[in-house]
């Protein structure tokens, strides 16, 4: 049975694209370097056809599934380069705050 979902549904057509190509650059990494099918997923620690949803652009792949796989051919420098922070946001903290509490305050003493 196939995952799908509202989300999936309305992928444009330009990220399908872009991710089948993606896969398609693994997939010559990996015969490059004389990997088999097999050899990929044995390496990742996952199945077959997981890694062939990676090579086929399956947008469902994890992104943890494909940092290992760019890390395993030797790409995953690669990734740095995606998404840049805007200048202005570099340098700048989490807009999260801490909570004023201290752990005393959580515990309770019986």
């Amino acid at each position: 049975m196939s995952r799908s979902s509202a989300g999936l549904s309305a992928i444009p057509r330009e990220v399908v694209e872009s991710l089948e190509k993606l896969g398609a650059r693994l997939r010559a990494c990996r015969i490059e370097r004389g990997f088999s099918l097999s050899d990929m997923a044995g390496r990742m620690f996952c199945s077959i056809n997981t890694y062939r949803a990676l090579e086929a652009g399956k947008p469902t792949c994890s992104v943890g599934n494909l940092c290992n796989a760019l890390w395993l051919l030797g790409q995953l420098d690669g990734i740095d380069r995606l998404a840049a922070v805007p200048a202005a946001l570099a340098g700048a903290r989490s807009g999260r705050r801490k909570s004023g509490r201290t752990k005393a305050e959580h515990e309770l003493d019986f």
